[in-house]
């Protein structure tokens, strides 16, 4: 008996949205398939990460932390090097503090400003959600290949950075 492998029938956003009517532009089409394709992604990784308890904010910012090293940043640094932005950045500190991810301390140099430093804990947390992770966004995106993958993630720079 032969397994013969079918592809899924790929539809449009049109379809999937059930528009009957063509797009207000190209440029709309585009928007509102950038923004179907990212809910799309982000909610594959969200319910990832909530298997390791943290939310895709909380994540973003372990990663940051990790990569600021032992001195650690002030909640007003890290919110500007955050991926997506998040209003509350004292609650998102103070979660993760509450699960032993972080620690904060005030500064040395201004008593007012108040340092947040990735725990040994956070950093093996980050570890154990890493290869998952990077399946995930393999399955997600791999079957684009390497040279379509580098083209996108340029045309979504210049999307971003317009003159």
């Amino acid at each position: 008996m032969s397994t013969k492998r079918t592809t899924p029938k790929r539809t449009t956003l049109r379809d999937e949205i059930k528009q009957t009517k063509a797009f207000a532009s190209l440029e709309a089409e585009v928007y509102l398939n950038l923004v179907r394709t990212s809910e799309a992604l982000v909610t594959e990784a969200n319910v990832l990460l909530r298997g390791f308890g943290l939310s895709g904010s909380q994540y973003n910012v372990l990663r940051i932390l990790r990569g600021a090293g032992t001195a650690g940043l002030c909640g007003r640094d890290i919110a500007e090097r955050m991926v997506t932005r998040d209003s509350d950045m004292t609650r998102l500190l103070d979660g993760l503090q509450k699960k032993d991810l972080i620690a904060r301390l005030r500064s040395e140099q201004d008593r007012r400003i108040v340092m947040a430093a990735i725990t040994d804990d956070g950093l093996a947390l980050l570890a154990d959600i890493e290869e998952p992770l990077l399946a995930l966004h393999r399955g997600q995106l791999g079957h684009l290949g390497d040279t379509r993958l580098k083209q996108f993630s340029r045309l979504l720079e210049d999307a971003r950075h317009r003159p």
